[in-house]
């Protein structure tokens, strides 16, 4: 690919961070309208399973299918971080909506376009820019670090939409959950998964996987706060002591 090109996708991955930034002002103001904060007012809707799992499967296909179409050689051992990329997304866009215990509850349908656009761009940017890697040229203990950050954030991820899941019951009322760092913050989920991808960056060191890092965070530290605002207006018992994201910080 010509420098022209590079220097292109990179200005359109920067204009990218800087649209994410702006996302993130609108979404202090907003709750995006699905799971707790689900509402009628946004249009058409979708059963709320196949919702998901149509808008995160481009996250699940397009990544790796743009890096195996740049590279020359896919047992290469920079192939590692796809490998990577591909269970988290298996996980996101397979398992985990076979695992929620909803009945007949729906998402609207903007909600799902929109992250399907997000996961498209998200998927080109970050298969190109993980196709650029040189494992040879990334210090050892950085990366390690990065992948020990990697792990950690994807257990917490799943043990607490595990917890999560397993709260639900036939009624399909909500409660407060409990155990692991729920007894610290009120979204452990999305703070595993800032995690996840903040030491997915670090093993990496590209504009790409900085982007998604940053929206990550665009997305998911505004729906802790409405999390947080949520189960402090439904539940009178709340626990006072737990903070929004991070365990006793923030």
């Amino acid at each position: 690919m010509s420098q022209f090109s590079h220097e292109l996708i990179s200005n359109f991955t920067l204009l990218w961070i800087l649209f994410g930034l702006i996302i993130f002002v609108i979404l202090l103001f907003i709750r995006a309208p699905y799971g707790k904060h689900y509402n009628t007012k946004w249009g058409p809707e979708i059963n709320n399973k196949l919702g998901w799992i149509v808008m995160e499967m481009p996250a699940l296909l397009i990544c790796p299918i743009t890096y195996l179409s740049i590279v020359d050689d896919i047992f290469r051992y920079e192939s590692f971080f796809i490998v990577l990329w591909f269970l988290h997304y298996f996980n996101r866009t397979i398992v985990y909506p076979l695992k929620i215990k909803t009945k007949n509850k729906k998402m609207p349908l903007l909600i799902a376009a929109s992250a399907i656009f997000f996961n498209l761009i998200n998927g080109l940017i970050n298969g190109y820019f993980l196709s650029l890697i040189n494992i040879y040229d990334y210090n050892l203990i950085i990366f390690i670090s990065g992948f020990f950050v990697f792990l950690l954030g994807g257990f917490i991820n799943i043990h607490s939409d595990d917890i999560l899941i397993n709260l639900r019951r036939e009624n399909q009322k909500y409660f407060i959950p409990r155990g692991g760092l729920f007894n610290y913050v009120s979204s452990p989920n999305y703070f595993g998964e800032i995690m996840e991808w903040f030491g997915f960056f670090i093993m990496t060191l590209n504009l790409g996987t900085f982007s998604f890092f940053i929206w990550t965070f665009v997305n998911l530290v505004p729906r802790s706060i409405s999390n947080h605002k949520w189960y402090r207006e439904t539940f009178n018992d709340y626990p006072k002591e737990r903070k929004i994201l991070i365990p006793k910080i923030f």
